[in-house]
């Protein structure tokens, strides 16, 4: 540890170390300091909260002799110490001169300082830019020779061009030659790429102005007048049992059974895994239709919703032409399948105080039920576990759970009298669902079923996913129970009477998700995408009762204990949408700061006095006001005497969560993190059962809780595994103490968190 505590244990003699970098912009306050960052070629070793250099100290822990273990270990959790190289230096001021003339800035000039000391062996290096003034694009002319073309490149909108006053962002060019090319792409150019359009800057000397001149170039050979050619697709097969091992630039396709459906050509193999109609409502590339690469992206994520795939190629291939002279495409649709079915196994064991017991859970998957790809899922589970003690007055001498759910997913829109195109044009998947839930208790056997009818939907980038349940069933009944149960476990307690009556909830629901994220790609798999900004939004709506409740009125049904009844049973009539949102920024590319704001409420109206327990919500726990465990915080300013026995109570029909987190890689796998946290719940109505819990207007700012708290993680790359310590800092339940952060005392305010996943 003493040995960590010198920087340049581990810098060679003659060598000197990198201790800080800095840029400085000594002209223009509109270059960001921080973006040119990205272009030097060394820098120093990361610091933790800027000042601690932790990975470097955890690497000065070794000894020199690499022979040893322990040194290796210690070396590999570390970072080595970054050594001064004249040669990187050099290139950071090539990279920062050229990053500069890209922006516009073409008269920049960059030097750079460095200050060695020599009894530390330590060196500061400083980049020092002048910028000068930018250049602006003051005029843009277009040549385009040919006139299809010059019609379509003029309905690019406004927003997607540059304009008289942008900068000279070479950047900025190169995104409107990319943009072009992939427009004529979608029009039919299959041939076409950027490299056929240049730009000429026309500048006068000593000028600022520069006048800009997009030419499209010519195909030198492509046709006999010159032209870019548009292509028609003539054919589109799919070829079912393509091996890309031994088939791979293979021309020559034959199957052993060709099917001809509607506009398309199927070839199978030995297996029809796949129905012809099932593979035409998956193309979007469509015979007699010009070429569009759009079309061909669409087609890769319909059949990429497919499950029963492994391999998804389409190669276009030029065929000639038309009798009027156009050249031909024809698209190869390569299909490899994979497996049909799966089975897993799940075994567990218990042990509570003594009361042993055991668990056994198997699914089973069938990826192609029906050849449509269509995906059968069915989970069975039983778990049991012995009981010790007085059995008197009780009905049962075990826990005994037996549950099951049956599911088929259908990977497109399904619902009756739909057109191809309309299923083509919403990339949905269908589920329907249902469950069984058999339970026995030493109190009561109780039974709950529900049933689904969902959809989903999301773009091809999954940065943006809809859920629509369109039929969502919950029931819940108790065949069984002890005498007068309900009256002992819950008197005069409504919240908890209701989870152990039986009860019934018909609802629908949507749910939003929209990210900016990028998810990473085939190659990108293993390493950490980094964007300097990051948002998330998830938003959900939902209904229930009201359909029931129009047909109980239109039916003139009479009313039980002021609410109508389904076989006997009262149903939920309620009202429920909640919001979060999540901000990421980057300080670095081991370090952000994360801003989460959510919002919800529910209201319970017509058939319903309150919400249905499992519908509120609660606060604490790891995912919210971490200074509280789960389902221990409020409502409003409630107090709960026993957190063991009144949890019952602690949920409500309103929820505020705010949050802020500075997170930071530390070494090895290891990040660390501060945290702040505010929130609470409230009821929307008075309850007897949880006095202090209603929203006011005028108060409830008054009882927003707050915590703070530190954080250790383990990013496993796949999964991250979480250990948050919070502690209370503003606590509304409690009049005396309602500020601990003043006066922090260990057993009443602090609270630990594991987890998996960041908590937003």
């Amino acid at each position: 540890m003493f040995a960590a505590c010198s920087s340049t244990r581990h810098v060679p003699q003659g060598q000197y170390l990198v201790d800080k970098v800095d840029i400085t912009v000594t002209d223009n306050a509109d270059i960001s300091e921080e973006q040119l960052v990205n272009y030097l070629r060394q820098t120093p070793n990361h610091k933790v909260l800027g000042f601690l250099k932790l990975q470097l100290a955890t690497y000065n822990m070794s000894g020199r002799d690499t022979t040893k273990w322990y040194n290796r270990w210690v070396r590999k959790l570390g970072r080595p110490p970054v050594i001064y190289d004249q040669e990187l230096t050099d290139a950071s001021v090539y990279q920062l001169h050229h990053a500069l003339i890209n922006k516009g800035y073409l008269d920049s000039e960059v030097t750079v300082d460095t200050v060695h000391t020599g009894k530390n062996r330590k060196v500061e290096v400083e980049y020092m830019i002048k910028a000068g003034l930018p250049h602006y694009v003051s005029t843009i002319d277009y040549n385009i020779p040919d006139s299809a073309i010059a019609a379509l490149v003029a309905q690019i909108p406004r927003r997607n061009r540059l304009t008289p006053g942008d900068l000279l962002d070479r950047n900025r060019l190169e995104e409107i030659r990319s943009g072009i090319s992939d427009m004529l792409r979608d029009h039919g150019y299959y041939a076409f790429s950027k490299d056929y359009i240049t730009f000429v800057a026309d500048t006068a000397e000593d000028a600022r102005d520069v006048n800009l001149t997009l030419n499209l170039r010519q195909p030198s050979a492509q046709s006999p007048d010159r032209r870019h050619l548009t292509y028609l697709v003539d054919k589109v097969v799919f070829v079912t049992d393509y091996n890309p091992g031994t088939d791979y630039g293979n021309y020559d396709f034959k199957g052993q059974d060709t099917v001809r459906y509607r506009d398309i050509t199927v070839l199978y193999g030995s297996d029809h895994y796949l129905r012809p109609q099932v593979l035409y409502e998956a193309s979007h590339i469509m015979p007699g239709r010009l070429f569009s690469q759009h079309e061909v992206d669409l087609t890769y994520e319909a059949l990429g919703r497919l499950g029963i795939l492994r391999y998804v190629n389409i190669d276009m291939r030029r065929a000639g032409t038309s009798p009027d002279g156009q050249p031909l495409l024809d698209a190869y649709v390569l299909l490899t399948r994979g497996k049909k079915q799966g089975v897993s196994l799940e075994l567990e064991g218990t042990n509570s105080e003594g009361d042993l017991g055991f668990g056994i859970g198997l699914t089973y998957q069938h990826r192609n039920l029906a050849h449509g790809a269509e995906l059968l899922s069915a989970k069975f589970r039983t778990s049991y576990e012995s009981l010790s003690g007085d059995f008197n007055g009780l009905i049962n001498n075990r826990y005994m759970e037996y549950a099951g759910e049956i599911g088929i997913t259908f990977p497109q829109f399904e619902a009756p009298f739909l057109s191809y195109d309309f299923k083509r044009r919403i990339k949905a998947t269908t589920e329907f669902s249902v469950s069984f839930n058999y339970q026995e208790r030493p109190e009561y056997t109780r039974i709950i079923a529900g049933a689904g009818w969902k959809y989903r939907w999301a773009n091809r980038q999954n940065t943006l996913r809809h859920r629509f349940d369109l039929v969502d069933v919950n029931y819940v009944y108790l065949p069984k129970s002890t005498i007068d149960f309900l009256n002992q476990i819950a008197p005069s307690n409504p919240l908890l009477r209701y989870s152990y009556e039986d009860h019934f909830i018909l609802r629908a629901g949507y749910s939003y998700y929209r990210t900016n994220k990028r998810q990473p790609s085939g190659n990108t798999l293993g390493r950490v995408l980094f964007q300097p900004s990051v948002f998330t939004i998830r938003a959900n709506f939902e209904p229930a009762g009201n359909l029931l409740y129009a047909i109980s009125c239109l039916t003139g049904q009479k009313r039980h204990d002021d609410a109508y009844r389904i076989f006997g049973i009262q149903y939920a009539q309620y009202v429920k949408a909640d919001a979060d949102y999540t901000f990421t920024k980057a300080l670095g590319p081991r370090s952000s700061v994360s801003f989460h704001a959510g919002l919800g409420i529910g209201v319970p109206y017509g058939n319903s006095r309150m919400l249905p327990f499992e519908k509120r919500f609660y606060a604490g726990g790891a995912n919210s006001v971490r200074g509280w465990g789960v389902r221990t915080l409020g409502p409003g300013r409630y107090a709960s005497r026993n957190s063991v026995t009144d949890f019952i109570n602690q949920c409500g029909d309103i929820r505020l969560d705010l949050s802020i987190e500075y997170r930071t890689k530390l070494f090895w796998i290891l990040e660390g993190a501060f945290f702040i946290d505010g929130g609470n719940i409230w009821t929307i109505h008075n309850y007897d059962n949880q006095p202090g819990g209603f929203f006011r207007f005028d108060s409830f700012y008054k009882e927003i809780a707050a915590s703070y708290g530190i954080g250790l993680r383990l990013d496993f790359t796949y999964f991250l595994l979480r250990l948050d310590l919070g502690m209370k800092a503003v606590n509304p339940a409690l009049d005396e103490y309602r500020w601990p952060i003043i006066r922090p005392r260990w057993g009443r305010d602090a609270t630990f968190h594991f987890s998996v996943g960041y908590p937003f």
